[in-house]
Formats: structure tokens, sequence, C-alpha cells
């Protein structure tokens, strides 16, 4: 017995041998029955027996045993009394325990809280400075540009964090999902964030999930959240991690596997001895890149790797508290999943995926012959590390253990080479240890904590627009143009590992586990199996203190927004459904092929118009591709019969009073949780979308905004849709849950087509189609 008390006292747990565990105390010790959620919110606890108590009425319904998704998620069901839940079908009301926005998003999601009239935040909510910041130089030289440029929103952020209780994290933080990680995410919590790659906080055996900014406002404004049942699909992972193999390589894998729309509608849950083999902030990597095959969130069971990850950070108590309910934050034994992937990582090989899409997915063993049958370019011209999917110190120590080697034989990185810390703490860190320096002298830029080239902010001057070349990253994202803005750039994810060995040899073709380097002396070499601790053995170093706490009296402070500013527009409501069904709407676009976020609303320099809704409506539909002329924003106006841009055309039938419609294909939406792609076509006019199909959180935030998300009943009937067609939309007036759209296709010689569109509409989003907006429902229920 004495062994056992031994070795919970250094792991927390002890196995039951039937998928349970059971966490051994001494008795004289009384155990504490919460914890502070964060060090920032002493006030705000963890309460897992509540959590418990909500999770059995649940369990005692469904008589079954419950996936670790389905009892965090039902654990946070307003009503879990009479909830109707059904995997797929139900529409869940949750009360997520906090809500955490990035600044391009938060300055839309504070803008509608503001109209909304309400005091205060109802639950813990903060912003993160993190996506204006451009890589042009170099950390200290961008972040100070960055300010500079930017300050008439940074001033707008911090002063309605401020008024409105919200803890503000200022630029050069780092990057929002790092911030979380480290500091407000836990086993057990529903988290909202309004940013497609929220699941990074599942490495910690929390749900967390990307949202628009109108579901943001719902939350803070103490209105329960609307999430569609998902469905669970399991990930059953033997085998462990060893040598070249990454956590990045699992979801590479599971990318390949279920591809970019595979995930849509399902919470994708890991288990199984595998896991075990896997650090806390890896498995935040592997549910970072959910986002990327659609999954509505990624989640892990709490084990020893996330107690460690949560003493590490100053959390103890967190730890000392899930350590006690173990059985809660792990599935049942014998749950069952929709789908079931099973992964050996003793097996797995290196992957490398793209170009211009995640899931195409290369074992590096096969990477150059594809690229050379391909045509891809070999010669590599930028690698880069780092962003939110990858920047944990365990990241920067097993890609610092490479160039090491690399030094020890005399050559650099024959690629240009970038480093993106994920926060200040771990800048701080990996200076206090050498592994920055390490990745400066083989010729790496460290740049600023912040997102960076991840997301299109890279002033990127090496190549011209237009020159075919290729990058790898260990980002989580590769849509054409993504990083650059050149469309011709190949862009591949990877492992910060495999990044590092590319850009050392210059190589595509290169395969670090069989090829050699050439050192300085002309001998053949070959690179070690990388290292890297998983936690620093001195501690982390916080580095600079970037948080600004909202005041206790925030009677005295006021929030401004120039009625001339380019930057900020205060929102005005949009139009109310006229009670009449929408006839002879023209079609703006039929956008063919994959239309992500970044071609609804493109990044990059956009960016700078997030909080002003016309500015940026400017770079509507820019980057899709018009199946009538296999052009990019070049359409036929209807109206005139003249060419024009896509925006151009939109505010021409907005000023005539003429409602359109977009055509999509299949997975409409994907990418960035960005909702400006649905406050766009609604600001410019636009009625409804009708698509093959949608990604969930597209589909969602356009029902926020009284757009009609529709999709084909025959998806064949995408090739009925002609550029001209005047399309009708009949019976309005009995628009119902699951009851199809009768929709008119007028085609320019008179003929008709009658189809039918379906739609996910309930009777709550029904009535935000009728007010307009979920936001002028609010604002005629609080009347």
């Amino acid at each position: 017995m004495a062994y056992v008390l031994r070795s919970v006292a250094r792991r927390g747990f002890d196995s039951l041998g039937n998928g349970s565990a059971r966490f051994f105390h001494p008795t004289a010790f009384a155990a504490a029955k919460t914890a502070p959620m964060s060090r920032y919110e002493p006030e705000k606890v963890i309460d897992y027996d509540k959590l418990e108590h909500k999770v059995k009425i649940v369990k005692d319904r469904l008589g079954r045993p419950l996936t670790l998704s389905e009892k965090i998620l039902y654990g946070h069901l307003d009503d879990p009394k009479n909830q109707d839940i059904k995997r797929g079908e139900s529409y869940l009301k949750l009360r997520p325990d906090r809500v955490a926005m990035q600044d391009a998003t938060a300055q839309m999601a504070m803008l509608q809280f503001i109209s909304s009239g309400l005091p205060k935040v109802a639950v813990p909510s903060t912003i993160h400075c993190d996506h204006l910041i451009e890589a042009q130089l170099g950390g200290e030289q961008d972040l100070k540009r960055a300010k500079d440029i930017n300050k008439e929103v940074y001033d707008f952020l911090a002063t309605a964090s401020a008024k409105y209780g919200v803890g503000f994290w200022k630029p050069g933080s780092g990057i929002i999902h790092q911030i979380v990680l480290e500091n407000y995410g836990f086993p057990g919590v529903l988290l909202i964030g309004t940013d497609s790659h929220t699941p990074n906080g599942g490495g910690l055996g929390g749900l967390c999930i990307g949202v628009g900014g109108a579901d943001a406002v719902d939350v803070m404004a103490n209105i329960p959240w609307e999430l569609k049942c998902p469905k669970v699909i399991g990930v059953k992972l033997t085998g462990e991690l060893s040598g070249w193999t990454s956590p990045k390589d699992i979801i590479l894998k599971v990318a390949g596997i279920l591809t970019v729309k595979g995930g849509t509608g399902a919470i994708v849950e890991y288990f199984g001895p595998g896991v075990d083999s896997i650090s806390c902030t890896g498995m935040g990597t592997i549910c970072n890149m959910g986002a990327e095959i659609g999954a509505t969130t990624s989640v892990f069971p709490y084990n020893h790797r996330m107690q460690d990850y949560l003493k590490a950070t100053k959390r103890t108590e967190i730890a000392d508290l899930a350590n006690q309910y173990k059985g809660l934050l792990s599935a049942d034994s014998n749950a069952q999943y929709d789908q079931l992937i099973e992964i050996n990582l003793s097996e797995l090989e290196p992957h490398v995926n793209g170009p211009f899409t995640p899931d195409l997915a290369h074992p590096i063993s096969k990477l150059g012959q594809t690229a050379k049958e391909k045509g891809w370019p070999l010669d590599i011209r930028v690698g880069l590390i780092g962003s939110c999917t990858n920047s944990s110190y365990e990241d920067m120590g097993r890609s610092a253990s490479l160039a090491q080697q690399a030094l020890e034989h005399g050559i650099k990185a024959k690629a240009a080479f970038t480093i993106t810390p994920g926060s200040e703490q771990i800048r701080a860190t990996i200076e206090r240890d050498g592994m920055a320096k390490t990745l400066r002298d083989i010729g790496g830029v460290v740049l600023a904590n912040a997102c960076g080239p991840c997301i299109g902010q890279w002033d990127r001057k090496d190549v011209k627009k237009g020159e075919k070349n290729t990058i790898v990253s260990s980002y989580n994202r590769n849509f054409t143009g993504r990083n650059d803005a050149n469309p011709a750039t190949h862009a591949f994810v990877t492992s910060p590992e495999l990044v590092t060995a590319l850009a050392i040899a210059g190589d595509l073709s290169f395969n670090p586990l069989t090829d050699e380097l050439t050192g300085k002396d002309g001998k053949k070499f070959k690179l070690k199996s990388p290292y890297g601790d998983e936690l620093p053995t001195k501690g982390f170093d916080p580095g600079q203190d970037t948080y600004q706490a909202p005041p206790a009296d925030s009677s005295s402070v006021s929030v401004n927004v120039s009625p001339d500013s380019q930057r900020l527009q205060l929102l005005k409501p949009f139009d109310k459904w006229s009670g009449k069904d929408l006839e002879d709407l023209v079609v703006l676009i039929k956008a063919k092929g994959k239309c992500t976020t970044d071609h609804i609303s493109a990044a990059g320099q956009w960016l700078k118009y997030r909080g002003h809704l016309d500015n940026i409506s400017n770079n509507l539909l820019i980057g899709a591709v018009n199946a009538e002329n296999d052009e990019i924003n070049k359409v036929t106006n209807q109206l005139t019969g003249e060419s024009g841009s896509v925006p151009d055309t939109a505010r021409m039938y907005k000023s005539k009073g003429q409602g359109w419609v977009v055509i999509g294909d299949d997975n409409y939406g994907e990418g960035s949780s960005r909702e400006h792609a649905a406050l766009e076509p609604r600001h410019l006019g636009g009625r409804a979308i009708i698509v093959k199909s949608f990604a969930r959180i597209h589909e969602t935030n356009l029902k926020k905004q009284g757009l009609l998300p529709l999709t084909f009943s025959n998806p064949s009937d995408y090739d009925k849709v002609q550029p001209s067609d005047r399309i009708s939309l009949i019976g309005l007036k009995d628009l119902k849950p699951g009851k199809p759209v009768e929709c008119h296709l007028k085609h320019k010689d008179g003929s008709i087509d009658k189809i039918h569109l379906k739609h996910t509409l309930n009777e709550g989003q029904i009535a935000w189609f009728r007010a307009g907006s979920a936001l002028n429902r609010m604002a005629e229920m609080s009347k």
C-alpha cells in the first residue's frame, strides 16, 4: 500500500482496470471541493459537484454510458431535466463557463454588446490582442509599429473591457489560445471563443468551442447559448510517440482520414493508452487543428500530463481538485461513438500536409516523390514555426535541438526561418534558456508574440505575387493565399521539428529520417531525432506583465467611437423581414469549388477594418472563383450587364433595393470563425446563401445575422442555377423547422425550374430571421 500511495502522490491516479480510475487520498487531509477558475478571478470557482449532479440527471434519463464530450456538454445544460437530447438533431441550451475573444473579432463582438445596452458581462470574459501585429522586421519593432498603427482600436478594446468587466490582454501578451491554455483552461470547462482554433483548450480536458461574435454576446448577456447536439467521433490511440513522430502528426493523419468536412457536426474525442505518451501542450496542438476537419471541438481525458502542466502554470489547486473527479473527466466504460478511428502511435510516420488544403496528407517518406510528380517547387523559401498550434516550450525545445546539431556541423538554415512564440511567457522562457539564441544562430528571426504569418499578417518581400514557391510551417491552415496573399505559394503544414529540418536542408524532398546533410567540413551527417523537455526545469519565466484587470467601479470609464473613424463604426440594426416571400432575387455570384471564410472576407490587410462594417464589406467574396467565368472578383451586374467587382456590384444592388443571393459549393464557409463573412453579405443587401453544404460556424453566423442559410435538397440542383437567374423563395410565412423551402429558378429564356431547399433553422432561429437578426430579437425581448 505504501507503494500505491507514493505512486498516487506522483501521478494522482490508480487504475481500476475497467476503463475508469479512482483517486486515493489519505482521509486525514480534507479535500477541497472548489478551486478558483483562474488567478485573475479568484472569486469565480470551479464546481465539479454541480457538473456531476447535472451529468447524473442526464445519464439517468438516457440510461447509457456517456462519452467525456457528453459529460462536459450535458453538465452545462441550462435545463438538464427537460432538455431534448439526440445526437445530431437536438439544439442544446447551454451555460458556458467563460468567453474568450481575440482583438480582430472582439471589436464587432463588443460593438454588438454595447448595442445590447447591458451594463456588465455575465460570465468571465477576456480580450486578447494578437491578430493585428504584422510580421515585418522582428518582434520588438513589429510590436512597436502595431501599437502605433492600431492605437485607436487598442484604446477602444481597453476602455470597452474596463467599462463592461472584461479582462484585457495587451498587444504582445501572446496568442489567445496559448494564453487560455496557460491561464484559463481547465478540465471540464465549457468555453466559447471568437476564433475557430478555440478547441486548443481541449488539451486541458475541456470543451472549448469556436463561435462568432454574436454567440459570445449571447453568453456575455446571460442568454443560454445554443448548439446543435454534436455527434462524437472517437479516436483510439495505442502505442506511443517516439523519435521524429510528434503530436502534430496525429492530427495530420486524422485530417487525411476525415478530410476538411469529415468532422462537421461532431466532437472528436481522443482516448486509449496512447494518450499518456502525449504532453498536455501536444494534446492542445491536436485539438487546435481539429478545426481543419470541421469538428465542433476536440478533447482529451484528464490525465497526469495535464496535472503536471497545471502545476507548472501555478494552478495546483485545480489539479488537486480535478484529481478527485477523474471519473467525471473521462469517458464511461463502453461509451458509444458515432465513428471510431484507431491509430497506433508506434507505427505513425511523420506527416506533411498540403499544398492549398490541410487535409492532403503525405507521410514524409512519400512527400518528395509526390512533389516531383506534381511539379511542386522543391526549393523551400521559408520555414515558419510557432503559431497557436505549435508554440509550446516543448515545440521550441525540439526545434532548438535540431538547430544545435546543425550549428555543431557548421551549417545554418538554407531557407529563411521565422519563430513565433505563442505567449510572452514562452518568449521569456526560451530567451532565458537559450533556445531563442540557438534558433537565431541558424538564421532564424524571432517574431512578436502574435498570430503573424499564420493569418496573413506577413509583409513578405522575398517573392513577387504570382511567383510559384514553397513554404513549410507548423501552422494549422494553408488555404490558397492564406499566409502571404500570393495564390502561387505552395504552403505545407507539419510539425515544428520537421519545419526546422526542412528549413536547414532547404529541400522539400529531404527526409530527415533517412537522408543526410553536408557539414561545413564536407562530411555527411544525419540529424538525430529531436528532443525537448515537456516543461522547463527552472519553471516558466512570466516575462512582462501585460494583463489589465477590469476595475471594480467602471462608472467613470467612457468608450468613445468617433463618427469619422475609418477603423470603428457603431452598429445600426438590420432591417426586419417584410413578412413577404423573397421574390426575383438576383445571383450576386455563383461560387465554384472551395469557398472558405478567407475567400468570403479576406484577412491580411483587411484586418484593420474589423471594427468598421462598411469599410470591411469592400472585401466581400473578392477571393471566390466565379463559376460563370472562372475568374476572381469579376461578376456580371444583372441590372446593367456590365462587369464589376463583387462588393461594388452588391452595393449597386443595395442602392436599387434589389435583393440578392450567393450560390455556393460544398462546405461553404469552412475555416475561420469570422462572423464578418456573415455580416458583410447582410450589410450589403444579401437575403440568402444557397449551397451544397455549410461549415458549422459559418451557418450559425448567417442565422445570427438574419440571412437564410439554405442547402440544395438535391446537390445536383447547383448545376441548374444560372448566374442570370432570378430566384424566388416561396412560402416563407410558413417557414418551420424541418420543412423545405420552395425555390423557383426563373431562367433568362422565361422557363422556370422548381426545386426544394433544406435548412436547419429551429423556432428560435426562425425568430431571428423574422426580427432581422439575433441582436434585433434580443432587443425585442428586452422591451
